[in-house]
This record gives structure tokens, C-alpha cells and sequence, in this order.
């Protein structure tokens, strides 16, 4: 199986390929709709299907905000098989897990206001 044609662009080159006039969106287009055509544009798109309206709020950044440390662990080879499966950046995606686990854990613990 071809791995998807996947790219990642920083905010800077976007920017960049948008002054060079390299960019496919027609900005101007997008920017014409009225927040009825954008809905019904979003409520349209098959990547969103399933999706609950409110997705964002439980949103977490996840990015290198500090140096990452390098450590050693053992781990079960089904564990590791599972997420090597969900493609590159799967390392990424076991730290955010283990960053969820303790934010709720945090949050389990802290005191009713």
C-alpha cells in the first residue's frame, strides 16, 4: 500500500507560497460567503461527517513547547505495533496520550470550586 502524499507546512511558508501568488485558495471566494454558505459548505464535506459541532472545546495543543527528553521503556510489542500503524508522528501521538492521562488525572484530583 503507497503511503498518502502527506505534506506539513509551516504558517511561514504558507504565507510565503501565498505572496508568491502560489496558492490554490481563492481567498477572495471564501471570504465573499456568508456564514450560511460556509455552513452548509462544512455541513457538505464528508470529513466532517459524525463530527459533534463542538469538537474544539476539548481541543489540546500538542507540539513541542519544551524540549522533548529522551528516555527508554519498555512497552508491549502490541502497544508499539498499534501505533507505528497510525502512521508517521507516532511517537507524537503516545506522548499526547500519556498527556491526556495525566491532565485528567490532574483535573480528578483538583479540588471542587
Amino acid at each position: 500500500m503507497r503511503e498518502p502524499d502527506i505534506r506539513r507546512y509551516t504558517v511561514a511558508q504558507l504565507r510565503e507560497t501565498r505572496a508568491r501568488g502560489e496558492s490554490q485558495t481563492d481567498m477572495a471566494a471564501v471570504l465573499a460567503k456568508t456564514e450560511e454558505e460556509l455552513e452548509a459548505d462544512i455541513a457538505s464535506d464528508p470529513d466532517w461527517d459524525d463530527m459533534p459541532r463542538d469538537w474544539y472545546k476539548d481541543a489540546v495543543m500538542v507540539g513541542p513547547l519544551v524540549p522533548k527528553k529522551l528516555l527508554s521503556v519498555r512497552l508491549d510489542p502490541d502497544i508499539i505495533a498499534w501505533f507505528k500503524a497510525q502512521g508517521r508522528g507516532y511517537q507524537t501521538k503516545m506522548n499526547a496520550v500519556l498527556r491526556a492521562y495525566v491532565r485528567a488525572q490532574q483535573a480528578a484530583k483538583k479540588p471542587a470550586e
